[in-house]
């Protein structure tokens, strides 16, 4: 089995946080599961800047992302990753409340690896985290040379 690893979490809606982390939590799937408020943030873990100055080096293992947040949306951090030789690997997850349909070919068109559409019922909600965690942290291997975390 794999070493644990870490997760980002790009999530501005605090009761989507609440239910991500409990569902990731059941599986013990991480050893740690970082929390960006907003696209800002998530820059700021990845390139280790700001109050993450002082992080551990190493890249999570899977980010799961919003599209819809305040200062810098899910589609511009994306962007930014995909377009950056030190971050392109790293999976991205868009875990969205937003079916429409630019959103979605967008997403694909910059390098998303899945994009999963947050069912309003909170089983389906915890449901769907528990398996693209399951999948991200366990099943799945990192490209080699990703710096995924373990």
């Amino acid at each position: 089995m794999k070493p644990l690893a870490r997760i980002l979490l790009v999530e501005d809606d605090p009761r989507d946080i609440e239910l991500t982390l409990t569902a990731l939590s059941e599986y013990n799937l991480v050893n740690e599961i970082v929390v960006a408020r907003d696209g800002v943030e998530a820059l700021d873990y990845l390139y280790r800047r700001g109050n993450f100055a002082r992080h551990p080096a190493g890249n999570p293992v899977v980010i799961l992302l919003d599209l819809k947040m305040p200062r810098l949306n899910g589609v511009q951090v994306l962007r930014q990753l995909k377009t950056d030789e030190q971050m392109h690997l790293i999976p991205v997850v868009v875990l969205t409340s937003s079916r429409e349909a630019r959103d979605l070919e967008e997403c694909y068109r910059l390098g998303v690896n899945a994009y999963v559409v947050k069912p309003v019922q909170f089983a389906e909600f915890v449901k769907a985290v528990k398996q693209v965690g399951v999948f991200w942290a366990l099943l799945n291997e990192p490209p080699p040379g990703s710096g995924a975390s373990g």
